[in-house]
């Protein structure tokens, strides 16, 4: 039998606001091999077009950013 609210995810009543579920130590290691796996992507050399695109940003949000 369906419950009343079917748009609830069924993890979602096990999930609460108090400790992590993840201890520090299963976080550590993980942290440690997401910086393993995405610093090759950290090294590689940015675009052009895409590093001038981040540029005009930039540019655009400091005019932008006026204060009084």
């Amino acid at each position: 039998m369906m419950s009343a609210n079917s748009n609830t995810h069924p993890s979602a009543s096990v999930m609460t606001d108090h400790e992590p579920i993840l201890d520090a130590r299963t976080r550590l290691r993980l942290g440690l091999q997401l910086q393993a796996l995405y610093e090759p992507v950290l090294d590689e050399v940015l675009d052009p077009r895409l590093a001038e695109l981040l540029q005009q940003l930039e540019t655009d949000r400091g005019a932008t950013d006026v204060g009084p």
